[in-house]
């Protein structure tokens, strides 16, 4: 009986171990004045750490303030490229570094709202971890098709792809979704219409492509496994939780309706690449950022499954920079040498950074910072850091 009792006693300490890890970093309450500490009570360089702020304010995007020209000259390329959701100016550089949940730096206006792009991607993956967590999605290999029948996964090749293929973007899935072409997103730079409209599909698993269509399909997928609408889980399971403010909103384009148990809802986009996409501020990206350095746990309270998490930073074998749509710094063609290899990150187009530091226990923010920049960027920071 005594070894019974020794057996589960242990199984209940190693079930707290990953809160009770992270038990000394802080999280700022709901609507609260996030508490910041001087960078030398971490013998950071303050003076190193404000030259790579400095860089950043330097190295602004260079792409039009108006949201919507920028989309436009970004994508000019891709035939029948056109605004579908909205869009909104955005501000001036705009950044927040945390250390142990506490702010050590931050400039610009950290409260405004701004489109995020395809960091809005980070954000779907959750929402499909949740899923997995909730069973709704019982295993990330299923294939989609099991789970949504309506004919948008019907055919030899949709008929293979799976969750993960989806969400490590190397489904290759064919087709059309709220006017988008697969072929006409972001198509090769040889080849015109015929080509790429005749291509030969790649064997779901295989090869990645970076193609909001398909991005947008899992979207539309999750929603109808949910019964509700996207915004509305990741607000109820991950924002409120996390005292993330009123002010985010996410957007599908206009003509993305659905209809679920007699009601219409949203199927919102991964990105902002023909409008629409995550609206936030560089506070709440901050707090979701914090969510993960955490393991998935928000003062105490486990929010998103480590199992989760652990397959959502696992590199896919087709580009090993890429998990779950997070980024990861893992050696490869992305691979940001002299920095920690366990980093991962969200990204969007724009210069719309998370980066996650779990060697360090920093959460960096950083928008509208020229996107060639970032790699220079995070090596400033290291540098002070040490």
């Amino acid at each position: 009986m005594k070894n019974t009792h020794l057996i589960i006693s242990l199984f209940i300490f190693a079930l707290t171990l990953p809160v009770q890890a992270q038990k000394n970093n802080y999280f700022p309450q709901p609507n609260e004045e996030w508490k910041q500490k001087n960078p030398a009570d971490y013998k950071i360089d303050k003076n190193k750490l404000s030259e790579a702020i400095l860089f950043a304010k330097m190295n602004e995007y260079s792409g039009s303030r108006d949201l919507r020209i920028a989309i436009l000259k970004g994508f000019e390329k891709e035939p029948f490229h056109e605004i579908l959701g909205p869009t909104k100016k955005r501000g001036g550089s705009v950044g927040m570094i945390l250390k142990n949940g506490y702010i050590i730096s931050k400039w610009g206006n950290t409260n405004r709202v701004d489109m995020t792009f395809s960091v809005t991607k980070s954000f779907l993956s959750t929402v499909a971890g949740l899923a997995y967590d909730k069973q709704l999605i019982v295993n990330e290999h299923d294939k989609v098709g099991n789970y949504i029948w309506d004919g948008t996964f019907n055919g030899n090749h949709n008929g293979k792809i799976t969750w993960e293929h989806l969400l490590q973007q190397n489904s290759d899935w064919s087709g059309e979704l709220w006017g988008g072409k697969d072929w006409a997103d972001r198509p090769p730079n040889k080849g015109g219409l015929d080509d790429w409209k005749l291509r030969e599909l790649h064997e779901p698993g295989t090869v990645m492509e970076y193609n909001d269509v398909r991005v947008n399909v899992l979207a539309y997928a999750l929603t109808h496994v949910w019964r509700k609408p996207i915004p509305q889980v990741l607000k109820e399971n991950i924002m409120d939780k996390i005292g993330a403010s009123t002010t985010w909103r996410w957007f599908g384009y206009d003509n993305a309706w659905t209809e679920i148990d007699g009601i219409n809802m949203k199927s919102v986009t991964g990105g902002g690449h023909s409008g629409a996409g995550l609206f936030i501020s560089t506070e709440d990206m901050a707090r979701f950022g914090l969510l993960f350095l955490n393991d998935g746990v928000w003062n105490g309270k486990r929010l998103l499954s480590s199992e989760w998490i652990s397959k959502a930073i696992t590199p896919s074998k087709p580009n090993v920079n890429y998990g779950y749509m997070w980024w990861l710094n893992t050696k490869g063609n992305r691979h940001w040498k002299g920095l920690s290899e366990t980093i991962f990150y969200a990204a969007g187009f724009g210069g719309n950074f998370i980066v996650i530091d779990r060697e360090n226990n920093l959460v960096v923010v950083t928008r509208w910072l020229e996107p060639s920049k970032i790699k220079e960027f995070m090596l400033k920071i290291n540098t002070a850091l040490h």
